[in-house]
């Protein structure tokens, strides 16, 4: 079992989050625009059929948590495993040698944000959140630099079967300083909702808000969820 100190603590992994709760949506996004985005980290974007690609936008209330709590906003993209080789996109979706690049991450905390990046590499930094997970609607605003960055509503969605909702892992990729890193994650939710559609989005002023309307957004998502309780793990991650 690996350590790491973090801020003059130690971190035990792998790191555990016991009860969180969130909401997101997805969109179909032109998958030329999203590689160009995405480019940096020397991954690929999962092309989906009509030239697309998926792009996600999640709010994440931490609860309890071996980091402590606080709120997270990510940005992500499904992408190429690194070990996909000459697999066709589809099927490697279709055999899970597909994974989640994390593009953005704002959060609210200075020990989540020196974890994160001293043990992950995730593009951690700080953002002021205004956030509702506690009622039917859910309602997030970031601003970073007194500027909004987005002003997201997601509607209820119908009760998830278990099955469905069940344990499930994802390769989760980053880059900062340079560094591509692949950090194992498994996730655990219950009480979940989903919905074709059923999100507005509204963009600010601020320069991810100008990179999110690159992929044309915002427009109709493909589809919305909520997640009451979340259980996750995060494992080390790897230098890929």
């Amino acid at each position: 079992m690996s350590t790491h100190t973090v801020l003059g603590q130690e971190v035990r992994m792998p790191v555990q989050i016991r009860l969180a709760h969130a909401f997101m949506a997805s969109y179909l996004v032109p998958a030329d625009a999203a590689q160009q985005v995405i480019d940096y980290s020397g991954l690929r974007v999962l092309r989906l059929p009509g030239g697309r690609a998926m792009c996600s936008l999640v709010f994440v209330e931490y609860v309890d948590g071996d980091l402590g709590p606080y709120n997270e906003f990510g940005v992500s993209f499904m992408v190429r495993h690194h070990t996909a080789g000459g697999l066709g996109d589809i099927r490697a979706l279709a055999t899970n040698r597909a994974g989640v690049l994390i593009h953005r991450l704002p959060v609210d905390g200075d020990f989540t944000l020196a974890a994160g990046r001293g043990i992950w590499g995730f593009p951690k930094e700080l953002a002021d959140f205004d956030v509702r997970h506690d009622t039917g609607t859910r309602h997030g605003a970031l601003h970073q630099d007194g500027k909004l960055v987005v002003d997201l509503t997601v509607r209820h969605g119908i009760p998830t079967p278990r099955r469905r909702a069940a344990a499930s892992s994802f390769d989760a990729y980053a880059h900062i300083d340079g560094v591509t890193r692949c950090t194992p994650w498994r996730m655990a939710p219950s009480g979940m909702r989903a919905r074709p559609g059923g999100a507005t989005l509204a963009l600010g002023d601020h320069p991810i808000a100008d990179e999110l309307r690159s992929l044309r957004l915002p427009h109709r998502a493909l589809m919305t969820s909520t997640i009451a309780r979340l259980a996750m793990t995060f494992d080390d991650a790897a230098v890929v």
